[in-house]
């Protein structure tokens, strides 16, 4: 992944697929303001739950999972539990960490290869010392769940994409589900990942926002206090305050950082936002059930496509 430490301004310009639409959902706002993504991401399962039971298809989801990070078994094992409630079968391989890349590799190919899985999905990160760029690129297109595979993001940039990576899609309903017009917004993505943050910015570029990306280091501070949409994903506990923001704004967290008594928090200090106006995404709750919720609608799109 590239690093954006020494990134400046960078804006998307060109093709805009029409086709293109985000639903809005109703705004849903708890106290002071947070999106209640579990409420949004309740609706999405119930739906893709009875859209499964009725459409005769037995959709199947094989997922990766290599190493013993802790986070990674817990979304791992979220995940499972939330296809076997939806009737989305599962083959997941939990696999020593110590596992080659070429071992893995042949395990994506014969998935690729196995007309009964629609569906494939690697957790990422992938223990040190591994290609995790070639083990995603390992992944038939037609069966990425996730969206991450080089030629499917080529096609999302280029205006072409048909499915949506869940947490990407999961941000723009959790804007929707608030008063702030993408239209007519300015927003900053303030990320250290190119993986993360170029498809992002696509797709708010896509709904009329414009749109900067920033690393940490290199944050416009000016330019964010002007933002009406913040998006940060840095793995920064608390970095995001209240004072570098205006009021109004609209803040989806996507950091996640165990503390050390073993709370999970964001990259935002949520305390310090608890009197000002505005929409916050809180962690846990907001962006996590999306991205869940959206992966098993991906996956249950993929299997409509097998049949």
């Amino acid at each position: 992944m590239e690093l954006l430490a020494d990134r400046t301004i960078r804006r998307t310009n060109g093709h805009v697929n029409p086709s293109w639409t985000f639903p809005l959902f109703p705004r849903i706002l708890c106290a002071m303001n947070r999106i209640d993504g579990k409420a949004l991401a309740t609706d999405i399962r119930a739906k893709v739950r009875a859209d499964i039971a009725t459409s005769g298809i037995a959709p199947t989801l094989a997922v990766l999972l290599v190493g013993d990070d802790p986070a990674s078994r817990i979304y791992v094992n979220l995940k499972e539990k939330a296809c076997t409630e939806a009737g989305i079968v599962t083959d997941i391989r939990r696999l020593p960490g110590d596992t080659s890349s070429a071992d893995l590799v042949a395990l994506i190919e014969t998935w690729n290869a196995d007309a009964h899985i629609d569906a494939i999905l690697v957790q990422v990160p992938l223990p040190s010392g591994h290609d995790q760029d070639a083990v995603i690129a390992a992944i038939d297109p037609k069966k990425d769940v996730d969206g991450f595979h080089p030629t499917n993001e080529a096609a999302l940039l280029a205006g072409e994409a048909t499915l949506f990576p869940p947490v990407h899609e999961g941000i723009l309903r959790l804007i929707g589900a608030t008063d702030v017009v993408l239209k007519t917004s300015n927003a900053v993505i303030i990320a250290n990942s190119e993986t993360f943050a170029a498809p992002l910015e696509r797709l708010l570029t896509v709904a009329g926002c414009a749109t900067d990306i920033y690393g940490p280091a290199d944050l416009d501070r000016a330019k964010l206090k002007d933002a009406d949409i913040v998006v940060i994903a840095i793995g920064h506990a608390n970095f995001l305050t209240a004072t570098m923001v205006k009021a109004g704004v609209c803040i989806i967290d996507v950091g996640t950082n165990r503390l050390a008594d073993g709370k999970v928090v964001g990259d935002v200090d949520a305390a310090s936002f608890e009197s000002v106006d505005g929409w916050l995404s809180p962690v846990p709750g907001g962006v996590g059930p999306m991205t869940v919720a959206l992966l098993l609608k991906n996956t249950f799109e993929l299997a409509k496509r097998r049949t």
